[in-house]
């Protein structure tokens, strides 16, 4: 387990700065989180979901939210793990193809109806897959589902991945992933937010002060 907080460390909350009075007021939940990340990227068995597609995945998600500390952090992870280097540029290929807005997606028939919205229905290119093999790309596929079209998850979703090789704890890490990392970017841009009112500048040059 790591001694340091990711979260800190990206944004360079410093000891005794706000926002450090502002973590530190929630001390437990601050470090489960740094608890849950160690667990998924320094898991004690990763021979369900290694770490390099841990990373992997990790890295597109933070991307397709367009948060940059994140993006980047997870990025350099993936490329420091064997094999990840040769991955990355797949991954970059694969944010950009996948980049949209959402939430969007159908509902079950019923009073939400109304609220269908169409959207990209996104999978990974042929020259993705070949590099990516058919795990990886199932798992982007998925990936990308959960973020930009939640309403349309299900058991023919689940059954994408079991056949490209996934367990069922296979599934419930990535999904856990996937959620996971989507929280970092709401934890992350909140602290940002909240440095630049609290000190009424910029985030960057707040987040120190």
């Amino acid at each position: 387990m790591s001694n340091t907080d990711l979260i800190d460390d990206l944004l360079g909350i410093v000891p005794g700065s706000h926002l450090d009075l502002v973590r530190r007021h929630r001390s437990v939940a601050r470090d489960n989180i740094q608890r849950a990340y160690d667990a998924l990227f320094e898991p004690v068995d990763a021979s369900q979901l290694s770490v390099l597609e841990r990373a992997a995945i990790a890295s597109f998600v933070a991307s397709l939210h367009r948060q940059p500390h994140l993006s980047a952090h997870y990025a350099e992870k993936l490329a420091e793990i064997e094999g990840g280097k040769l991955l990355s540029a797949v991954v970059e290929d694969a944010v950009d193809q996948g980049a949209t807005h959402g939430p969007y997606g159908n509902y079950p028939a019923g009073p939400l109806s109304n609220e269908n919205q169409a959207g990209l229905h996104f999978v990974v290119s042929a020259a993705g897959r070949q590099t990516l093999g058919s795990r990886l790309s199932a798992a982007f596929d998925h990936a990308h589902l959960l973020v930009f079209r939640p309403r349309d998850a299900s058991a023919d979703a689940i059954a994408a991945l079991s056949a490209a090789g996934f367990s069922t704890a296979a599934i419930v890490t990535l999904s856990q992933l996937v959620s996971y990392t989507a929280f970092q970017v709401r934890l992350i841009d909140g602290l940002a937010a909240l440095a630049a009112a609290t000190v009424g500048a910029e985030p960057a040059a707040a987040l120190n002060a």
